[in-house]
This record gives structure tokens, C-alpha cells and sequence, in this order.
């Protein structure tokens, strides 16, 4: 029998000839495969173009004299003049020192709340106590700040509110809660934590769901108690997660809330009171400035991005996980 006879070049014929691998298309058929969830992203998308991105077109005004008869293109340029009218105002550091605290207050006592009633829920090995108590501390979110700030007006009310009579019988003073400057930043740190601090508990409480039960059950072995736990386990577990929201947190620090400073001020407590975002309402919207309240929100909004870049590149820096 004759000995086949092989060529030499085939497989190269064959290589050749073989269709090449094409790109079009891919993405149609991607797209088809996770269509629903395109769909799902799509409000998001919308929302976020709608309502973030497109309205940044105005902030031109910022750098202009802005007269709504000329528009925003027909209106002079300035440059920053209005950046160094705002920083030559006489209110700018109270302001600023108004916001600043009001944030510090927040973040300091607020933001570190979560993380120990996150802990404390997290402890609780009873299921149905565990969903009610986790339930009773979402609600708080759901109201809007007009009732959180009507309930406050009840309880502290003049002579007749409950928590007006039993703070002032226990101390033996007289006085009112509502309009003293001294107890405007108080109101609000407690109206902050009573509404959102349960519902920031949820990425925390997710995070922990993550933790490796068997680190406890050695720990136990190994004869920790809860604490030495929850300290050596539990937070180390979720570090990344307290950092990136801590982040986030501080990237937030002028966003004081304009509803909520707004329905707690009034003539007495205004020395206090006044923060940007109220302050942007008072001359923007009140007063018609349109070009300097816009300087004075873009002016928070970079303090904001500068205060995001540098936390997340500490957090780089001490080795941590950051935001991105």
C-alpha cells in the first residue's frame, strides 16, 4: 500500500482559509443576553443625565452677570468676581464656621452611631426581635424632614410641649428649646440621628452578614469574650466598607440639608442657622442673585470633590481600601 502522501502547506491553507473571528455582532448578542437588565439601568441612566448632568450647563452663570432677560449665553462674562464677592463677605466665615461645625457634629456623632447600632443588631441572635427592631429604626427615614420638624415643635413646644416640661422640671431652668442658639445644633444632631441613623445601618449590616462565622467559633474556643470579638473579628471585617462610606461621608460634609436647618430657623437661632445651603435659598432665590448663589454652590460642590479625592488617598496611603 502506497504511503499517503502528506502536504507540507495544508495547515497553512487550512488557517488561511478558516473564516477570522468577527467582532460585529458581539455586542448585539451581549446586549440581547442581559437585556432586562439594561432595562433596569435605564431609569438610573435617564436620571442621572436629566438631572445632574444637564443642568450643569448653567453653572456658566457662576462666571457671568446673569440677566434672565439675556440668557444664559447673552448674559457678560465676569470671570471671578463673584467668587471674590462671596469670599470679601462679611458673612462668609460665619457661614462657613456654621457649616463646618454642623458637618463635624454629624460626622462625628452620627456616622459612628450607625456602625454601633449595626453592631448592636448584628448581636442580636433572636430573629424576630432582631426584624422588628430593625423595622422600628427604618421608619424614622421614611418621614419627610417637614414632620420630623413638626414633631420637634410638639415635644419642645413653648410651656406645653412634654420635653419641654421635663427638661426644665429635672434642671430647673426656663428654657426654650426652639429658639435658643445654644440648642439649635443639638435639635438638629438628634432629628439627624433619630431619622437616618437605622436606615445606614442596612450596608453595614450587609457587610457583617459576610463575616466567616468560624473566626467566632474559634474565637470562643480560644476563650474571647463578645467585646475582644467584635473587636478583633467583627470591625476588621468590615473596615473597607466604614472606609469607603466614611468617604463618602466626608465628600458630603457641606450638604448640611437645606429643608431640615430651614424649618428649625428662625429670627433668634439665625446667627447659628445660616449654613450654604440655606444661605444660597435666602440670596438666589429671595433675593434674585442667581449668578453669585451658583458661585456659592460650585464652591461647595469642589470643596466636596477635594475633600473625597484627598480622604480616599489618605486611606491609600495607610494602606487601606478607598473608593476607587
Amino acid at each position: 500500500m502506497a504511503a499517503p502522501v502528506i502536504d507540507p502547506l495544508a495547515g497553512e491553507r487550512l488557517r488561511t482559509s478558516a473564516p477570522a473571528p468577527r467582532n460585529r455582532g458581539r455586542f448585539s448578542v451581549h446586549f440581547a443576553h442581559y437585556k432586562w437588565l439594561y432595562l433596569l439601568l435605564l431609569p438610573g441612566v435617564v436620571y442621572f443625565a436629566v438631572f445632574r448632568y444637564a443642568p450643569m450647563y448653567g453653572v456658566s452663570i457662576a462666571f457671568k452677570d446673569y440677566v434672565p432677560f439675556l440668557g444664559v449665553n447673552g448674559s457678560p462674562w465676569v470671570g471671578l468676581r463673584n467668587f471674590e464677592d462671596f469670599f470679601a463677605n462679611p458673612d462668609f466665615p460665619r457661614l462657613l464656621g456654621n457649616t463646618l461645625i454642623l458637618a463635624f457634629l454629624n460626622l462625628g456623632v452620627a456616622f459612628p452611631l450607625t456602625i454601633v447600632l449595626a453592631l448592636l443588631l448584628n448581636e442580636v441572635r433572636l430573629s424576630v426581635l432582631k426584624r422588628t427592631v430593625q423595622t422600628l429604626v427604618y421608619i424614622p427615614h421614611f418621614l419627610s424632614w417637614t414632620i420630623v420638624a413638626s414633631l420637634s415643635f410638639l415635644l419642645f413646644a413653648l410651656d406645653i410641649g412634654p420635653l419641654f416640661q421635663f427638661l426644665n422640671n429635672t434642671m430647673g431652668t426656663d428654657i426654650d428649646y426652639l429658639s435658643d442658639p445654644a440648642w439649635f445644633r443639638p435639635l438638629i444632631v438628634l432629628q439627624e440621628i433619630w431619622k437616618n441613623t437605622g436606615w445606614g445601618t442596612i450596608i453595614f449590616l450587609a457587610a457583617l452578614a459576610t463575616v466567616d462565622q468560624d473566626q467566632y467559633e474559634a474565637a470562643i474556643i480560644d476563650g474571647a469574650g463578645r467585646f475582644r470579638r467584635v473587636w478583633h473579628i467583627t470591625l476588621p471585617a468590615i473596615r473597607s466598607t466604614i472606609i469607603v462610606m466614611l468617604i463618602l461621608a466626608i465628600g458630603q460634609m457641606l450638604n448640611t440639608g437645606f429643608e431640615q436647618i430651614y424649618l428649625m430657623t428662625n429670627a433668634l437661632n439665625r446667627e447659628v442657622a445660616d449654613v450654604f445651603d440655606t444661605y444660597v435659598y435666602f440670596v438666589g432665590i429671595t433675593q434674585g442673585a442667581y449668578s453669585y448663589s451658583t458661585a456659592v454652590g460650585l464652591f461647595k460642590s469642589v470643596v466636596g470633590i477635594v475633600l473625597i479625592f484627598g480622604t480616599n488617598w489618605l486611606a491609600k496611603r495607610f494602606n487601606q481600601s478607598g473608593l476607587f
